[in-house]
């Protein structure tokens, strides 16, 4: 299975997809450090939000194979700049979280991560596991 390190705003779904694709039960908690979860990388929010922890983001990138940019179906804005996947040497694809909420706007955050350069973007609720299949599929 290829590893992969998720990138993403706080609350963006991280860690409760981590634990989706682990097959366990979401359970809140919120990551302090980048933590390794066999093959994936779930790092904190405050790394992508703040430029002085983001070059962890950019050290930690050469553990992945993958490197999954997650944004939220009810985000009001994208953390991402637009065409930043050239800046990665890893294979980045894009992960739209909480499509099972009533506010989901599914179709602007897919939007976002394909002018952020994603040309892969699954669609994943951690907490129905819809979407969850496809994408361990194509960790494989």
């Amino acid at each position: 299975m290829k590893k992969m390190m998720l990138v993403g705003r706080t609350e963006s779904g991280k860690t409760t997809l981590t634990q989706a694709l682990r097959g366990q039960k979401p359970v809140y908690h919120k990551t302090q450090y980048i933590s390794y979860h066999d093959v994936i990388i779930d790092t904190p929010g405050e790394y992508a939000e703040n430029k002085n922890l983001s070059q962890a983001l950019a050290l930690y990138s050469y553990e992945a194979d993958i490197i999954g940019l997650l944004i939220s179906a009810i985000e009001p804005y994208s953390l991402f700049p637009p065409n930043i996947t050239p800046c990665v040497n890893r294979e980045v694809i894009g992960i739209v979280t909480k499509i099972d909420l009533p506010e989901a706007d599914t179709d602007q955050a897919e939007e976002w991560l394909r002018l952020s350069g994603c040309e892969k973007v699954f669609h994943v609720s951690s907490t129905t596991g819809e979407g969850i299949p496809p994408l361990l599929r194509y960790l494989l």
